[in-house]
């Protein structure tokens, strides 16, 4: 499959689950189009610049017309509520880990009052950025998600399972515990057991190598918070892409034809 056959394949699904959304008059993309470029830029990461330049140069003529690149980033800002319609249903288990993401570099911490990261740890070592929340169901999909800066601790997601209470049981690992209490179908899993919590880490890991997401380069929350959010879409888009394309293949096979899309 080509870069333009994904383009078109990725926008045809999209456009199929996103039908009922209206065009605004004066708009020149249609809401499938905003949403479609908001997911390759997340599969592509990188600088937004770097990105406009290689999707005016080459795949403008798919599109209805590409806006100036601040409005762009303006429209894809404004209307990342859209990336919600493509959350999965829960599944009987799922599983939940957190991700750091790195802003910048630690030596530059504190440098400029509007910095929005925050020193923490991500896989024992200090990052200055953000930490992302991402519960899965069985089949690999994005259920809910959350954030918030590196230097606070997993239990600041727990609503995100306290959500789920009469739906799903939970599991994750003991990084998750609540002195305090914990919800009652949240599954603390020690290490070596429940290797069923390894599919959170293989989708982390995914992102991680397909989307570079291990380092951003935003300085405003609210384009952080948007950029997760065409991840999230991304992840379960393509998902639903692999089932299209591949109906017999086995769930987890889905999973990691993911990295074929890399751009």
């Amino acid at each position: 499959m080509t870069t333009e056959d994904f383009i078109i394949e990725l926008f045809c699904w999209i456009d199929d689950q996103m039908g009922a959304v209206d065009k605004h008059a004066q708009a020149k993309l249609y809401p499938s189009e905003l949403v479609t470029i908001g997911l390759l830029f997340a599969l592509k990461g990188g600088y937004f610049r770097a990105f406009y330049r290689w999707l005016r140069r080459d795949y403008a003529a798919l599109f209805a017309g590409v806006p100036d690149r601040t409005r762009l980033q303006r429209l894809l800002q404004v209307h990342q509520g859209w990336c919600a319609q493509f959350l999965a249903q829960p599944t009987f288990f799922t599983v939940i880990d957190s991700y750091g993401i790195e802003v910048i570099h630690p030596i530059r911490e504190k440098r400029t009052p509007a910095q929005i990261g925050k020193k923490g740890k991500s896989n024992w070592r200090w990052i200055v950025g953000m930490k992302v929340c991402w519960l899965l169901n069985d089949r690999g999909e994005v259920v809910r998600w959350a954030w918030d800066t590196a230097n606070v601790h997993d239990q600041v997601f727990l609503p995100l399972v306290a959500a789920l209470e009469d739906e799903s049981i939970v599991l994750a690992d003991t990084g998750f515990n609540d002195a305090d209490g914990i919800p009652a179908n949240l599954k603390l899993c020690p290490r070596g057991t429940w290797n069923e919590r390894m599919l959170v880490e293989t989708a982390l890991s995914l992102v991680t190598m397909v989307c570079h997401l291990k380092k951003v380069f935003h300085r405003t929350c609210h384009h952080f918070q948007a950029r997760l959010a065409y991840v999230v879409a991304l992840f379960n888009a393509v998902l639903g892409l692999n089932r299209r394309l591949e109906p017999n293949a086995d769930p987890q096979d889905r999973l990691y034809h993911f990295a074929q899309f890399a751009l």
